[in-house]
């Protein structure tokens, strides 16, 4: 009885290394057919077909023309186009010009925005009036007006009426004028004694009613007036109590009066 009983482990023991062995067997098999799987390169996909369209035509307006003229509110349905011409704005007339001033802070011009106008000196950047004064040269004045930069000489800007007053007298209401010249003697005692020759300082001095150029301009502030356009008398002339200085600039000549003391 115990024999048999080994002889049936021993059947059994080998029954079962022939199943693992099968096993194993199997196993090996199916993980070499993975790997052959896995590392076989894949077919190569058929090209697709790919169908281009064909190119479009060149676009032109003229290609649309029906489209529009048959749109109610199209802005181009009407084939004539009536294009609105604006008339460009014209230039007002430049300031009167009455004179230049400069005292070593830069030029300063005495304008006035129209003819008759109040006259007032200016200096480059200031307004004029619908003009902006830029710049300030020999051979006259550049304004801006409207973006645009006008060259304006002197000459062209000269008031022609602006230096002629008139009186009217209280009898017949006729203008009238009259001017006295008076000399006044100024004597200064020499270096040396009371006996020696003085020197005599002559000054003349000149009164004017009525319409004169000789007569000192406007009011430019600080108690000087400007000089008016043409006036002939010379440097160092007393006019009603203001005395006339000419002096030279880059410029040319500026003209003032200043009171005399």
């Amino acid at each position: 009885m115990r024999r048999n009983l080994i002889l049936l482990d021993l059947l059994l023991l080998a029954l079962i290394a022939a199943v693992s062995w099968q096993l194993w067997n199997g196993y090996k098999d199916r993980a070499v057919r993975q790997q052959a799987f896995l590392t076989a390169p894949a077919p190569a996909a058929p090209p697709a077909l790919v169908s281009i369209p064909p190119a479009p035509g060149q676009v032109s307006a003229s290609n649309y023309y029906e489209v529009a003229s048959v749109l109610p509110f199209s802005k181009d349905r009407n084939p004539t186009v009536i294009v609105d011409v604006v008339a460009p704005k014209p230039v007002p007339a430049f300031p009167r010009y009455y004179g230049m001033m400069n005292w070593g802070g830069g030029p300063k011009v005495i304008l006035s925005p129209n003819p008759g106008g109040a006259q007032k000196s200016y200096v480059v950047g200031d307004k004029v009036g619908d003009f902006k004064l830029v710049s300030i040269a020999q051979a006259g004045l550049v304004f801006e007006w409207e973006g645009k930069q006008l060259p304006a000489k002197y000459e062209e800007m000269r008031d022609s009426g602006g230096g002629s007053q008139q009186a009217t007298n209280s009898g017949g209401g006729q203008s009238a004028a009259s001017s006295t010249a008076s000399v006044v003697n100024v004597t200064a005692p020499g270096s040396s004694g009371g006996d020696s020759p003085v020197k005599s300082v002559t000054s003349t001095v000149v009164s004017v009613i009525g319409g004169d150029v000789r007569r000192p301009g406007p009011d430019v502030g600080a108690g000087i007036r400007g000089c008016q356009p043409g006036d002939p008398t010379p440097a160092g002339v007393i006019v009603d109590g203001y005395r006339k200085l000419v002096t030279e600039t880059p410029f040319g000549k500026s003209c003032r009066w200043e009171r005399a003391q």
